[in-house]
């Protein structure tokens, strides 16, 4: 009995083990997580429930024709229902040298964290897959559950809305 996942022609290449899935896309998970929430210690968090989830489901992550994007959809939409349940917002502490750790220029780095917290959490999803991602329209649009158009619409009035607010960041 052949499955096709055992038919080199049919089946996607495998990513291996679960472990090398982490251990492959661990470090940028984790710095999606770190914009999308604005707290390390919130990302680490919802890293490690995206990372559970996929694991729930290694069958079909493993299947996918891309199992590093099947997990940051996966992180994406734990991120954006877990701030539609929230009505009362937490406010963590930042630790501002984890924030400054991983840039050049520290203060860009603040503004732009600062700048994304100002935003609606899907729009916030938006800009980090649509450009720290650089994902196109049509990923993004899917993995926030939103049509093209409006997913251009939003990423534009985010865009526009951070330059009115943040002018150091046109650049």
């Amino acid at each position: 009995m052949t499955d096709l996942a055992d038919d080199p022609v049919t089946a996607p290449p495998a990513p291996g083990t679960f472990d090398e899935l982490v251990l492959a896309t661990g470090e940028r998970m984790l710095r999606t997580a770190v914009l999308l929430t604005g707290d390390r210690h919130a990302a680490e968090d919802l890293v490690q429930s995206a990372y559970a989830q996929a694991y729930a489901r290694w069958r079909l992550v493993s299947r996918a024709e891309n199992p590093a994007a099947y997990t940051r959809a996966i992180l994406t939409r734990l991120y954006l229902s877990d701030r539609r349940r929230k009505r009362v917002r937490e406010h963590p502490l930042h630790d501002k040298a984890d924030v400054a750790a991983t840039t050049g220029d520290p203060a860009l780095r603040l503004s732009l964290m600062e700048a994304l917290a100002t935003l609606p959490p899907l729009d916030r999803a938006v800009l980090v897959l649509r450009y720290f991602h650089d994902l196109p329209v049509a990923e993004v649009a899917d993995q926030t559950g939103l049509s093209e158009s409006a997913c251009r619409t939003r990423a534009s009035r985010a865009l526009a809305r951070l330059r009115t607010h943040f002018p150091d960041l046109n650049d």
